[in-house]
């Protein structure tokens, strides 16, 4: 998904093949000369600028393609809707929101096809799970994060309190963050006050249930016992004063050494490193009683194609050299790579700092989230942000009960 992830591909590339000839339109330009195509990005400043150097490599190595970078900042989602409706939309994009703008999207199941099983199976599977609506694909992974749990080596030092490790329950957790709490005047723990519920919700799968059915059907799951129980451990955390709800996601607090332990995506690491915060990262703790490891959201980009493109050809073209390997390899640092042969080639699985998050993925595949199932999700989802609010407040802190029936209603 869009949200924080920046694409900053900067690395020269090798020239890719001619047009693939996957059914799409006839790319023939009316003036005879290259093919021209409109590429939309969300990112901003210098990513832009490094964007753009990339774009003019792939056009001095394609004598029929001719790439037009198109940045829309935060009024992507604004262009992009308005794009869609007056049949204007630019022929490759950015993409996170496709349960919002599938319908204007190209299938790609048979460009994938085309290029062979050896093609797709380099992509890691769960990532194919959150560029597809209803069993097609409407983008080709770019970038993730899952989540992970970061801790200050310093403060558990500290503290006399042994680092968290991939078997840790949340039970364990929770004594460490008592501990570190009486031996230091750091908080043991740090959470959300008002979390996104797209990324709250994989506590919930983690504790066997969920938002809602298949069908989006939230009464008897967003108010079940498993997922009251997940609400009401946050809620004690903060209640007996060992972990503390922020207004921000946790950064600032953990960069500022006042809490020893948060939950978070990849974004972080550069800012941690850079600050010279000492952590380490792991994954999520797991629920003693739910008898399964813990489950991460995703939050993933893709590059998809306009269904309204006259040169679809080109435009999947494109979408490959923006993909590839090198371009992978140029975002590790500012996103995930997803291709396995760039985390075998680069020793991502021997860096201490990534390798959970990579860990974290393989454990949450077959999970879709509410978004892709409820239709009024963004209606619902203000619903939900109000209701855990109440919960987490410090000035509220509504019993959780009350607070998830009236998030069903």
């Amino acid at each position: 998904m869009k949200r924080k992830l920046a694409v900053v591909c900067i690395m020269m590339l090798s020239a890719t093949t001619i047009l693939s000839g996957c059914g799409g339109s006839s790319d023939d330009s009316s003036s005879g000369g290259k093919t021209k195509i409109r590429f939309a990005t969300w990112d901003v400043a210098e990513d832009v600028d490094k964007q753009q150097e990339l774009v003019d490599k792939f056009n001095e190595e394609h004598d029929d393609i001719e790439v037009t970078l198109e940045a829309y900042g935060s009024d992507f989602d604004t262009k992009i809707s308005a794009g869609m409706g007056s049949g204007d939309t630019p022929d490759v994009m950015y993409m996170w929101n496709y349960p919002a703008y599938y319908d204007g999207l190209e299938p790609l199941d048979d460009y994938i096809a085309e290029e062979g099983d050896e093609y797709k199976s380099n992509f890691y599977n769960t990532l194919w799970d959150y560029n597809m609506m209803d069993g097609s694909t409407y983008g080709i992974p770019v970038g993730f994060t899952t989540h992970c749990l970061f801790y200050n080596k310093d403060i558990f030092d500290e503290a006399g309190v042994e680092y968290p490790t991939a078997d840790w329950t949340w039970d364990d957790l929770q004594a460490a963050a008592k501990t570190i709490s009486e031996k230091t005047d750091a908080k043991g723990f740090s959470f959300q006050m008002k979390p996104d519920p797209y990324d709250f919700e994989m506590y919930l799968w983690s504790n066997g249930t969920s938002y809602c059915d298949e069908n989006g059907e939230m009464d008897g799951y967003i108010n079940s016992e498993e997922s009251q129980e997940v609400f009401q451990m946050f809620q004690d955390m903060e209640k007996d004063e060992y972990a503390t709800s922020t207004e921000g996601d946790g950064t600032d607090e953990f960069r500022a050494g006042s809490t020893a332990m948060y939950v978070y995506g990849s974004w972080a690491i550069n800012t941690l490193n850079e600050d010279g915060v000492n952590y380490g990262v792991t994954t999520i703790p797991a629920f003693a009683d739910a008898g399964q490891d813990s489950v991460s959201i995703l939050s993933s980009s893709g590059l998809s194609m306009s269904k309204d493109s006259e040169h679809k050809d080109a435009a999947w073209e494109f979408i490959k050299y923006w993909t590839n390997e090198e371009c992978n390899k140029a975002r590790i640092g500012t996103e995930l790579p997803v291709l396995n042969t760039v985390v075998e080639s680069e020793g991502i699985m021997e860096q201490e700092e990534y390798a959970p998050f990579y860990t974290m993925l393989e454990q949450s595949q077959g999970h879709t989230p509410a978004s892709f199932l409820i239709d009024s999700w963004s209606e619902v989802a203000e619903n939900l942000q109000l209701s855990f609010e109440q919960i987490f407040n410090p000035s509220s802190l509504q019993p959780v009960d009350k607070a998830l029936e009236s998030a069903v209603q």
